[in-house]
């Protein structure tokens, strides 16, 4: 009696032992805990956005929109360097063919007032051109010898837009260009503009992802990871690599001819090295291939320094010093695509 009373406890105990260990899985497991869907955080971000003017002012609102230029910038860039792996630092050639394009037949210059949304697809398609003709003597170059001879095409663009006075008025750019209108609704004040430029962020993101998760995106991939093998494989390298080029210059178009229709005058000057090299430095900061990146790295690098306008003195001092703080901490970028963080990891 007294070993099966033992043998009766034995076995209780063990299932008191194994119910307290389950229960200690169960809450160390992460599985377990409640997880909020995507698109819950992606509705909040939303009405966020949407609310936000109002609450900032318009000093703000107006830095909101320098911002989502060149998150619009980031992402066609990105899908050059991040998804196909083509360092070019001559973006800002397409982003003034976008700007120049709408403005010279959207001011008194020409006496030619075109309404921006028929211009929009005009300098988007000119943009296209005009990444498709860099591409074609630049095809069989990689890496720095791409890098300087799409440097030498944007500032021949400058050159260009800078000594062409019969087309578009040289140094003294270009004045009273058209808001855009919708009926007599006309977009001419910072709240308006935030909330196209906004659409223009949501209708690129959209496109970039789409354009990431599908053939032509693992296609890019690809290209990136071993231009030779991809080649074996069958993949057109030339044809990919033009696709590369016209499809992130096309983005670039749209951001020039929001950029124009916005300041309602352009010069030269606007369209310098610096703007380029602006945009990489974005994306390289928000983690490469990575569009949540991009719009981090964009919201960084003009948002911060504004943010920081009130030590004048030392606002860039601070700035380069978090620039290199973070490169030291986070070489990925602070949200880098989870390729990206697995080619690091190796």
């Amino acid at each position: 009696m007294r070993d099966q009373d033992n043998n009766h406890n034995s076995e209780v105990g063990g299932q008191n032992g194994k119910r307290g260990r389950s229960i200690r899985t169960i809450c160390r497991n992460p599985q377990s805990t409640i997880r909020i869907p995507y698109n819950v955080y992606l509705s909040v971000l939303m009405v966020m956005l949407i609310l936000l003017p109002p609450l900032v002012g318009n000093y703000w609102t107006q830095v909101l929109g320098d911002i989502g230029i060149y998150v619009m910038l980031g992402i066609g860039l990105n899908i050059v360097v991040g998804f196909a792996g083509l360092l070019d630092l001559g973006y800002v050639a397409f982003y003034a063919i976008g700007a120049y394009g709408y403005a010279l037949l959207a001011s008194p210059h020409f006496g030619i007032h075109i309404p921006f949304w028929l211009m929009l697809p005009a300098c988007v398609a000119l943009a296209a051109g005009g990444g498709a003709l860099l591409g074609i003597p630049v095809l069989r170059m990689r890496g720095d010898y791409l890098a300087i001879v799409t440097l030498g095409f944007g500032e021949i663009i400058r050159i260009l837009l800078n000594n062409m006075d019969h087309v578009t008025n040289g140094p003294r750019g270009l004045l009273r260009i058209d808001p855009p209108a919708i009926g007599d609704f006309i977009i001419n004040s910072p709240f308006r503009w935030y909330y196209m430029i906004l659409a223009g962020i949501i209708l690129s993101t959209f496109l970039a992802d789409r354009l990431n998760n599908s053939r032509i995106g693992r296609a890019w991939i690809a290209m990136r990871e071993d231009q030779d093998a991809a080649a074996v494989m069958g993949i057109n390298i030339l044809k990919y690599k033009l696709l590369a080029f016209a499809i992130g210059a096309s983005f670039a178009g749209i951001g020039g001819a929001i950029f124009a229709a916005r300041q309602g005058s352009i010069f030269p000057e606007n369209f310098s090295l610096m703007v380029s090299i602006n945009v990489l430095c974005l994306i390289i900061i928000g983690g490469m291939g990575s569009i949540p990146g991009v719009i981090l790295g964009a919201v960084i690098l003009i948002g911060l320094p504004e943010v920081l306008r009130g030590v004048q003195q030392y606002r860039m001092l601070a700035f380069g010093a978090l620039l290199v703080i973070m490169m030291i901490y986070r070489p990925t970028g602070f949200i880098p695509s989870a390729r990206r963080k697995m080619e690091f990891k190796e």
